[in-house]
């Protein structure tokens, strides 16, 4: 049996694991209140941490005892006992009318007002609304409800847990769920080795800087405020932590993204000037431009040239430069591209269920020649394989905690560099021909462990052993390198469908575009590579047959 179905405490030894985890990592960040708090925990008898815990874990503030019983705690007004001390937990609380009225019931509302809810079968939305002219005070529930045997609890530390949550996480995306879902083996993460240069947070500071990111990226995703409250809220400066300046850098191109959206050019190109996010210096060159701002435009398009961030800004500046230099009279320059193969397929259009790139898998698929919808899965697991040594190597600030996904720093622009002897050394494999064997031992050995680049649910050893048979190895390396010098665009944009020929040891990449689909930026940009690099691809564009 599972250890979570074993042990009916395992909510409660998963808590203690982090609050041991931080005080080993972490003592000289924390502050009193914090330091206090991991050192009384664990001396308050079982009942009490294990309702705590339940507590944390639920949603709000405010609970009643009769919805806080579990078989394991016992009588949770015993437990809350032990709590209250503390001064983590009170009992009895002033509660503001809104609060009362999320804990009860219609009915009990009823019990609790009587005579005083005029309609009372109105909706409690407007039965709140009628009585906050003469409830506007806090009072206690008992105060509230005074016939009611039941008991209200608030949790008064939730933001000192979800503090402690964000130092062991790193993020407050992930929550106390992550170690059930792992002891239940619904996910399985590397082990990597931890050392006391791989913590996320170096510096108290690191904790306030990104708790005040948190705040300000929620008022964002709420869109209730102007964005010029929410930028001057944002640090103005670079923060000393890298993974954090990234956090704050995107939240500016997002804001950025949000002004251009309303069409505010002059609040957008100030964003985006303050911004060091890939892809904000090709914005601000766009919303220059939106502005008719065409010489500061070109001046900045003419520095990008010098050196482009990424292969997405120089695609960007290829398409902008011949408009801009038209409006200022300059010289028309064209821009060559290779040209991919193109297959144009016109098919009578299937009954039934049916997805545009099915219908053509089927039609180009061959007893001799199968063909694989893979689009970015193939790609993405033969490079996650051949370099997952790599991908998880320890290095200062990769991983924080054992519950990574990936490494933290996956999308930062020096995540190859900060790796570049253990990824050359992976890469030398295609080189010499080690790289099968790897791939394949890191197919077996570490099967269904997350990864950010192997879907083992989409991932067999048929369909990669075909890889392995028919795709060059130089090849492979050149899909390699590129996705290392921009993980976050690189990894997608990979033709839908792949064709093998085993007996021939060859194989063909196609994209498939229905009736009036065109290819996207990034599927542009990788055709566009892999014809430079004489990698076989083709873009079939289907039509359906005209009834007769």
């Amino acid at each position: 049996m599972n250890r979570v179905l074993e042990n009916e405490f395992y909510y409660l030894d998963n808590f203690q694991a982090v609050l041991d985890w931080i005080a080993q990592r972490y003592p000289d960040l924390l502050t009193d209140e914090e330091q206090a708090f991991i050192a009384a925990f664990p001396a308050l008898p079982q009942p009490a941490r294990a309702l705590f815990v339940r507590m944390v874990m639920r949603k709000g503030e405010l609970f009643r005892a009769s919805k806080l019983r579990y078989a394991e705690i016992g009588c949770p007004v015993a437990a809350a006992q032990h709590l209250l001390p503390t001064g983590w937990v009170s009992s009895d609380p002033e509660l503001t009318l809104d609060e009362l009225f999320d804990l009860l019931s219609k009915p009990e509302l009823v019990l609790a007002f009587g005579d005083r809810l005029q309609h009372k079968n109105a909706r409690k939305a407007e039965q709140l609304e009628a009585l906050r002219a003469s409830c506007g005070d806090s009072r206690a529930f008992s105060s509230w409800f005074a016939n009611c045997d039941d008991l209200a609890l608030r949790i008064h530390v939730k933001p000192l847990c979800d503090r402690l949550r964000l130092i062991f996480f790193g993020n407050l995306r992930q929550d106390w769920t992550e170690f059930v879902l792992s002891d239940l083996g619904l996910f399985r993460y590397e082990q990597v080795e931890f050392s006391p240069a791989s913590r996320g947070f170096r510096e108290r500071s690191d904790i306030e800087h990104y708790l005040v990111l948190h705040a300000c990226r929620a008022r964002f995703a709420d869109g209730l405020e102007p964005l010029e409250d929410i930028v001057r809220d944002v640090p103005q400066h670079a923060f000393h932590n890298d993974w954090l300046e990234s956090r704050r850098e995107k939240l500016l191109f997002q804001i950025g993204q949000q002004h251009e959206k309303g069409k505010d050019w002059t609040a957008a190109h100030a964003v985006y000037t303050r911004c060091r996010f890939p892809g904000a210096r090709s914005r601000a060159i766009r919303v220059l431009e939106k502005a008719e701002r065409f010489d500061e435009a070109w001046d900045l398009l003419l520095t990008a040239r010098e050196a482009p961030e990424n292969d997405a800004e120089r695609q960007h500046l290829l398409r902008i430069g011949p408009r801009l230099a038209r409006r200022l009279g300059h010289p028309k320059t064209i821009a060559r591209r290779p040209d991919p193969v193109r297959l144009d397929v016109c098919l009578p259009m299937p009954s039934g269920d049916w997805w545009v790139e099915g219908v053509v898998r089927e039609h180009l698929a061959g007893e001799d020649a199968p063909v694989f919808y893979v689009e970015n899965m193939l790609a993405n697991a033969l490079f996650g394989l051949l370099c997952w040594r790599a991908i998880f190597a320890a290095i200062p600030g990769a991983f924080f905690h054992p519950f990574h996904r990936g490494p933290a720093d996956l999308y930062s622009p020096d995540f190859h560099q900060r790796r570049a002897n253990e990824f050359a050394d992976c890469l030398a494999q295609l080189d010499d021909g080690r790289y099968r064997a790897t791939i394949l031992g890191h197919f077996a050995e570490k099967a269904g462990i997350s990864s950010p680049f192997v879907s083992w649910e989409y991932l067999d050893a048929g369909l990669l052993e075909l890889a392995l048979d028919c795709i060059p190895a130089a090849h492979l390396k050149k899909w390699c390198e590129r996705i290392l010098a921009d993980v976050k665009e690189n990894r997608t944009g990979f033709p839908d469908l792949i064709q093998f020929w085993p007996h021939e040891k060859r194989y063909n990449m196609i994209e498939v575009k229905g009736p009036g689909d065109r290819l996207q930026d990034n599927q542009l940009r990788w055709i566009e590579y892999c014809a430079t690099h004489g990698m076989p691809v083709s873009v079939c564009y289907l039509q359906w047959e005209q009834a007769a």
